[in-house]
């Protein structure tokens, strides 16, 4: 039996996000603003600072990590849910679900009723995940990378004050 659990990732698990995050690169390039050949080449220290900037959480069960994400404050109550990715082996079966409460609580529990994040085009499973969770369309639309025709909407949710 599955038992998915999900936990926060220190500055010292760096390698651990390095490995999750090129994971996540290279099986779904086109849900993502970077690339994997862009981010191989991180160093340390680059893996440790992007840690020390955000709130990244990975879903796992024993020693296998089954997806990753991030949220990050952007401004007085409101922040970003960034870097989201769920391995193929844990597709459908919750671990989506995980994440995205995860770092809900993480935005209620630090003043941040709204919560904000982009999608790629196409990527109907995606927002079915995020429209469970309250978020909704907004109606601004970008390039996923600039220069790039692929194109990305953004999706928001804000938590009912009291």
């Amino acid at each position: 039996m599955t038992t998915f659990s999900v936990r926060p990732l220190a500055v010292e698990d760096w390698a651990l996000y390095r490995t999750v995050r090129l994971a996540a690169l290279a099986d779904a390039p086109e849900a993502f603003g970077s690339t994997w050949e862009s981010e191989q080449a991180f160093t340390e220290d680059r893996w440790r600072e992007r840690l020390a900037r955000r709130n990244q959480f990975v879903a796992q069960d024993g020693d296998r990590t089954y997806g990753l994400i991030g949220i990050v404050p952007v401004e007085a109550g409101r922040a970003e849910l960034v870097s989201m990715w769920v391995h193929p082996d844990g597709r459908g079966r919750g671990v989506g679900d995980l994440l995205v409460r995860a770092a809900l609580q993480w935005a209620k529990d630090h003043g941040c009723p709204r919560v904000e994040l982009w999608v790629a085009e196409e990527n109907d499973r995606a927002e079915r995940l995020y429209a469970r969770h309250g978020f909704q369309r907004t109606g601004r639309v970008q390039p996923v990378r600039p220069g790039e025709p692929r194109r990305e909407f953004a999706m928001a949710r804000t938590e009912p004050a009291g």
